[in-house]
């Protein structure tokens, strides 16, 4: 079986939807990713912890929201190679319940197309709970 071919530039429109997705995360995905990352602040996995610096809860760690974002468009592009560059601002954390997780759903459209470059920007909405967890998330990758 044969990988599926990358998106090619002239078919994409700006507008376009060229990703839908929703992630679940628990609190398994936090300490798993706490070892890969060598974060082991408390917020992470300890309610106790994050009530007592005024969190409403467990957290979870932002740059795992943010790799967690970016895989709808991995997914999309069939090779991570072709990302250029990607950045988020971090606009509200994602709360991790102990018994339910978490999900964070992400569109990702077509925001700007650079056909000197070979280039698409794609722009990201990540939200968690109702609301916006990143802002300006922006992926930009290279179809040539």
């Amino acid at each position: 079986m044969s990988a599926p071919a990358a998106p090619r530039l002239e078919t994409l429109e700006v507008g376009q939807v060229v990703a839908d997705a929703d992630y679940r995360i628990s609190r398994d995905s936090l300490v798993r990713y706490a070892g890969a990352s060598g974060d082991f602040n408390a917020i992470h996995y300890r309610d106790d912890v994050a009530e007592a610096v005024g969190l409403p809860g467990v957290l979870a760690h932002g740059m795992l929201t943010m790799g967690i974002a970016v895989q709808s468009v991995v997914d999309w592009l069939g090779d991570p190679g072709r990302i250029v560059d990607y950045g988020v601002r971090f606009t509200r954390p994602v709360v991790v319940d102990a018994l339910e997780g978490a999900g964070i759903a992400v569109v990702a459209k077509v925001g700007a197309l650079d056909p000197d470059a070979g280039e698409a920007r794609i722009d990201l909405t990540v939200t968690a709970h109702g609301g916006t967890v990143l802002g300006k998330a922006q992926v930009r990758v290279s179809l040539s």
